[in-house]
């Protein structure tokens, strides 16, 4: 429900259509970023502390204040303030999600089964850009952005009111996380201190970041000889191939080591064999690409949610989080030097390095 915003894949339009320019659109990007940035890892320990739930359902609600603002009263200034409700409801969402997740699969005698539900989670919020799109269609040609703002709002305060029901299993804060500074500091110090915890940190927001990609799948079509109207339909074809590597990321057993960085040089060649083809049929080396690529992240998560250990999991997921933020700014730099060929030679290192490091632990016990 919640990715299934008909506003998400207009909003971009609405700034235009209201007269901003393309310096202001960008500078309300900005904001965006850096409300997420600024908010990640509070916004965690604040779920930790108080209710996992509460989180999501927050979130929702002040998404949806977003929009609403948005659709009553559009412009420049009603633009940020929308940003700032909106990454502050991202930011509760992030690692929330995660960690009520795992808690109550754990209280149920099932947490074996996290990576399984996970790679069901995502495989749905990639399925749900279909509703999203076709509503953004239909309610933009009865009623314009109005229309599609109004059932926006609508969309938010449904999937808040959903997340009421979600069950959270009783917590009892322990003495280190008494308080919420107490959360927050333990939080980041296992995602700090901890060897195994803080590899698995860095692996996700690595990998996290590189998801940016999706931002790029458009013109990455387009450039491909895709016609600019089908695109769209393009795009959607990558989607798909996302969500069915989120799925069977969850229904795969635990991969080990040498899989995932097998599956990480094979997203690598697929990546840079559609960019070095160069035409319409790189669209499903994309795809293919894609359904590895989200196989070794919903992996990835999984094996996150495994090591943590204190109470504070929302706000250690919220840290890799926030290393998502640093790496995608990475990525667009990446990306910037050589495009998809230097993001799947970045792929393919980390790859070999996974191989390599338990070659070199070996040689040095």
């Amino acid at each position: 429900m919640a990715d299934s915003v008909p506003l998400y894949p207009l909003y971009a339009l609405l700034f235009a259509h209201t007269g901003l320019s393309t310096l202001e659109i960008s500078s309300l990007f900005a904001i965006w970023t850096v409300v997420a940035v600024v908010g990640e890892v509070p916004a965690g320990a604040l779920a930790d502390r108080f209710s996992r739930r509460g989180a999501l359902v927050a979130a929702g609600v002040l998404q949806a204040l977003g929009f609403l603002l948005w659709t009553v009263a559009p412009g420049y200034a009603v633009f940020a303030g929308g940003f700032v409700l909106w990454g502050v409801g991202g930011t509760l969402v992030s690692g929330a999600t995660e960690a009520l997740l795992y808690d109550g699969l754990t209280a149920a005698g099932a947490e074996d089964q996290f990576t399984r539900v996970l790679g069901r989670v995502e495989a749905a919020g990639f399925v749900a850009q279909i509703p999203a799109t076709a509503g953004a269609f239909a309610l933009f040609s009865l009623g314009g952005y109005t229309l599609v703002g109004w059932g926006s709002v609508g969309i938010c305060l449904a999937a808040a009111a959903l997340a009421t029901r979600l069950p959270e299993a009783p917590r009892q804060p322990s003495e280190e996380t008494g308080s919420y500074l107490a959360t927050l500091r333990t939080g980041v110090v296992e995602a700090a201190r901890e060897p195994a915890v803080r590899t698995a940190v860095l692996a996700v927001a690595g990998l996290s970041g590189v998801d940016a990609i999706d931002e790029y799948f458009p013109l990455m079509a387009r450039s491909w000889g895709i016609p600019e109207r089908l695109v769209p339909l393009g795009v959607l074809v990558i989607m798909l191939a996302g969500a069915a590597g989120a799925w069977l990321g969850g229904l795969v057993a635990r991969v080990r080591l040498g899989g995932i960085a097998a599956a990480l040089v094979t997203a690598a060649a697929l990546l840079a064999a559609a960019a070095l083809l160069d035409r319409g049929a790189s669209l499903l080396l994309a795809a293919a690409f894609y359904v590895l690529f989200r196989i070794v992240l919903v992996q990835a998560n999984g094996r996150l949610q495994e090591r943590i250990e204190a109470d504070a999991r929302a706000t250690v997921t919220s840290v890799a989080a926030l290393g998502t933020e640093v790496s995608a700014l990475a990525f667009i730099g990446v990306w910037s030097l050589g495009g998809a060929v230097s993001i799947a030679v970045c792929l393919a290192a980390a790859g070999t390095w996974l191989v390599l490091r338990p070659l070199r632990r070996r040689k040095r016990a």
